[in-house]
């Protein structure tokens, strides 16, 4: 680690804290996505960061490639989450949870680098990134700290959807019914909830939350097929941290990690904490998925207790 003069430190620490405000809330936000699937029906959807990915190359495909309007972009790349949740839902959790099976462990991580891969030879393995716009071109000045829009929104849409989060557990029919089947399948299939229907919707939930953290995040890192990876790693440690089962809980732990992690790389001198390269650092390309991978997440998986 390099020397520092005394008096950088103090302008270190508020711009790590203010970066670790925006990563950590994406964090929390990926982590809801596994306490909303965790919650709901017992399992945990392990292709979260593939879904975060996909919300950054969608809005990018849409917005860039194909030059639609932006809030078009974002509307059908958010919509594009929500159904690749509910994909996986069908595909690589009811069919096991119906067999009383934890093979949807590993399906799900299956389904997630299918998805990197049919993204790879799709979008290219070239990282690119998002065009300058009004959030990163303008900025605040924070303690004679200049600060980027979009860093101050990150945290802000984070906290947001936690609380919408909350009301709509409490005020909203679709949300007292997941709470319904929370608390007891049994009884609220008697009670007329189709409990396989509301599984389905907290999955397509879970995929929206990870778009949404994957298309605020996608102008400060490159865009790739495998940015998710470590996203996705990251939220589920901050979802068992914070207490997947406490939304709260999760965000705070999200917020929190955030804050640890710029803070760390500020002081050490790192320069990429996510392996997907910031704008403003070199990134690396990305890599096919090989079986060292599986066998390590696979040997990871198999550590779990998960009831």
């Amino acid at each position: 680690m390099r020397f520092r003069p005394p008096y950088e430190f103090p302008m270190l620490v508020t711009a790590a804290i203010i970066s670790g405000l925006g990563l950590g809330s994406m964090y929390g936000l990926l982590a809801l996505g596994f306490h909303v699937t965790h919650a709901v029906s017992n399992t945990v959807n392990f292709a979260q960061g593939s879904a975060m990915m996909l919300g950054a190359v969608l809005c990018f495909t849409f917005w860039v490639t194909l030059h639609w309007p932006l809030g078009l972009a974002v509307i059908l790349a958010l919509a594009g989450c929500a159904l690749w949740g509910v994909i996986v839902e069908r595909i690589a959790v009811r069919p096991f949870v119906r067999r009383a099976s934890n093979a949807w462990l590993m399906a799900t991580v299956a389904l997630g680098i299918v998805l990197e891969n049919v993204v790879l030879f799709t979008f290219g393995k070239d990282p690119r990134g998002m065009p300058a716009g009004v959030l990163t071109t303008n900025s605040v000045a924070v303690a004679g700290i200049r600060i980027q829009l979009l860093q101050i929104l990150i945290p802000i849409v984070g906290v947001l959807f936690a609380a919408s989060l909350q009301m709509f557990f409490a005020r909203f029919r679709q949300g007292k019914a997941l709470l319904a089947v929370v608390q007891n399948a049994d009884a609220a299939r008697l009670m007329g909830i189709d409990v396989e229907r509301v599984v389905m919707f907290a999955f397509a939930l879970s995929g929206f939350l990870a778009g949404v953290a994957g298309i605020m995040v996608a102008p400060l890192f490159t865009i790739s097929s495998t940015m998710g990876t470590l996203f996705g790693i990251k939220a589920f440690a901050v979802a068992i941290l914070g207490g997947i089962s406490n939304a709260w809980g999760v965000v705070v732990a999200g917020l929190i990690y955030g804050i640890a992690e710029a803070l760390i790389i500020a002081l050490a001198g790192s320069t990429s904490s996510n392996g997907t390269g910031s704008r403003s650092t070199k990134s690396r390309r990305p890599r096919n998925v090989d079986c060292r991978r599986v066998s390590s997440l696979a040997r990871a998986l198999n550590s779990l207790n998960v009831e």
